[in-house]
């Protein structure tokens, strides 16, 4: 048994051999996450060279056993990692993930109030928090060309899926998950 009051901290106490075992099983868990990735989402995931390596390797591997090691070995490396970094970026690739349905209806917000009464201003504010952007001129046509679609009362939304999906990308480069 160990004396609880002789740590000052709740850090200090040492974890148990089951506590670390889930923590590793998690970090395997993760690693298989990963390994269902595109081969394109899994270059959008900061991640050392060396577990960029176990993954491509992992790609060669065939037999389940081998396979199995090799996700313990992937674990293991996970452990040096910034694996909570990883963990984020993943669930924004997961369309059934809260993370992903956030920054989804986010963009929906920054699209309306840029279709919006006050566009100039939205606008201003966005090139302020965008200042190396781009592509200005194509945001403006189409912001210019949703908010005729919302006062000609256009069933069509061409252009405004088009708007979110151009500030999606914006958002995603600015959030490393795309380059």
């Amino acid at each position: 048994m160990t004396d609880f009051d002789q740590f000052e901290n709740e850090e200090d106490i040492p974890k148990s051999k089951t506590q670390i075992k889930r923590e590793v099983e998690a970090l395997q868990d993760l690693g298989k996450t990963l390994l269902g990735l595109s081969k394109n989402q899994l270059k959008k995931v900061t991640m050392s060279d060396t577990l960029r390596e176990a993954f491509a390797e992992a790609d060669r591997i065939k037999q389940r056993e081998a396979m199995r090691r090799h996700l313990q070995y992937i674990g293991k490396v996970m452990r040096t990692e910034d694996h909570e970094s990883i963990a984020q970026q993943v669930a924004l690739f997961d369309t059934t993930s809260a993370a992903y349905n956030k920054l989804f209806h986010q963009l929906e917000r920054k699209r309306d109030a840029l279709i919006g009464e006050n566009s100039k201003e939205e606008l201003s504010k966005y090139l302020d928090e965008h200042p190396n952007l781009e592509e200005i001129q194509l945001l403006r046509q189409l912001i210019r060309q949703s908010q005729k679609e919302v006062e000609n009362g256009n069933k069509s939304n061409t252009n405004r899926k088009k708007l979110f999906k151009l500030i999606r990308e914006i958002e995603e480069t600015k959030l490393g998950l795309r380059s």
